[in-house]
């Protein structure tokens, strides 16, 4: 992200604090309709640092009060219940609001006479449904912060696959990757297939802190996600990673070694999986012996099928590291050994042999 570094009249200008001043209550309206197994709306409920529940009661300190609106933990009866403070907003009934968007978005324009692709509620007076993207078009412009939940909303993911009939796109694709939210923050994108728990729900609390007043806004790369989470890659942060330098290759899926020439992308996807884990801190990909197949990337799913062949890197990646891995591999045996022996004066005999002279003197 950028800042402009023009000058300002300070005359017109408000004050730092003004300009900072936060909100003390804000709303999530959390739309997961986009062509979506609403797999990050499950995800997130398993989130334990914090967790959903203890944003909602209020338990964190300095943040605004919560009130989040998602089918999956939705207390309403459902129907135009639920809707009720999504067509709100777009009244301008509810503000600040933070728009949480889940799933792919279609291309409703490739669809010749009637139809959708997928829809959330339907119109009160013709009682025909209302589009995900019709939406999207009158919340998004309404919205304090935009946030793009899981790897179908930010890029795409399964259903914009190559081949796929329904032009599906990534939320940055359909609203612009200029697109600024009202309180100029770009669409943060939280990928994954499905989002890390963990991941989503401290994105989210930096969020509100901005929201607040108490955080600068959160730093994002150039896919604008969040850097301090995707700014390293799987190999980076994996257990298994030694083993890749040592050349010493899983070659099935019940090994605990480097997985490269089975299918593993870790070396070139940014993930922090195999540092945070899944749930607690137990579990990710390679972690429980799970190649990495890229699933918080861009180029998802495309860019890595077939998912168990092994990526066209690997062969030559592996081939340049196997003399030097093999060698290192046989000293490191060497001084292994020798560490793994105990030094030769721990005995019970009569004599003290460590080296210790009572009588030396420089």
């Amino acid at each position: 992200m950028t800042i402009d570094s023009g000058t300002h009249d300070v005359a017109t200008e408000p004050s730092r604090a003004e300009a900072r001043k936060g909100f003390e209550e804000i709303t999530i309206l959390w739309i997961s309709e986009g062509m979506s197994c609403d797999g990050d709306s499950v995800s997130f409920t398993a989130a334990g640092q914090p967790a959903i529940e203890d944003l909602v009661l209020g338990l964190i300190p300095g943040l605004p009060k919560v009130n989040l609106h998602n089918k999956v933990l939705s207390p309403s009866l459902g129907g135009e219940d639920f809707l009720a403070p999504y067509r709100a907003a777009i009244r301008g009934e509810i503000s600040p609001f933070i728009l949480v968007i889940e799933g792919s978005i279609p291309n409703q324009n490739i669809i010749e006479g009637d139809g959708y692709w997928t829809s959330f509620g339907n119109d009160p007076e013709t009682g025909e449904p209302l589009t995900l993207n019709w939406w999207i078009d009158r919340l998004a412009p309404k919205a304090w912060a935009v946030v793009a939940a899981g790897t179908c909303a930010t890029y795409g993911g399964i259903h914009a696959m190559a081949g796929n009939p329904t032009g599906s796109m990534g939320l940055a694709d359909y609203l612009g990757w200029d697109f600024l939210a009202q309180s100029g923050l770009p669409i943060v994108n939280v990928p994954g297939c499905p989002i890390q728990p963990e991941n989503f729900m401290e994105t989210l609390v930096w969020v509100l802190y901005h929201a607040a007043g108490a955080a600068p806004p959160p730093p994002l790369d150039q896919m604008l996600r969040p850097q301090w989470l995707f700014g390293k890659t799987v190999h980076e942060g994996c257990d298994r990673a030694a083993y890749y330098e040592q050349a010493d290759f899983a070659r099935d899926y019940n090994s605990p070694k480097c997985q490269v020439k089975v299918g593993c992308w870790g070396p070139v996807v940014n993930c922090n999986v195999p540092k945070r884990g899944w749930m607690a801190g137990i579990g990710g990909c390679p972690n429980v012996g799970g190649i990495c197949i890229g699933c918080t990337m861009p180029g998802f799913p495309d860019a890595f099928m077939p998912f168990m062949d092994e990526p066209p890197g690997g062969s030559f990646s592996s081939l340049m590291v196997k003399p030097y891995g093999a060698f290192i591999r046989r000293m490191r045996g060497i001084t292994n050994a020798v560490v793994n022996r105990e030094p030769k004066w721990h005995h019970n005999k009569p004599v003290l042999t460590s080296g210790y002279n009572p009588y030396w003197r420089p």
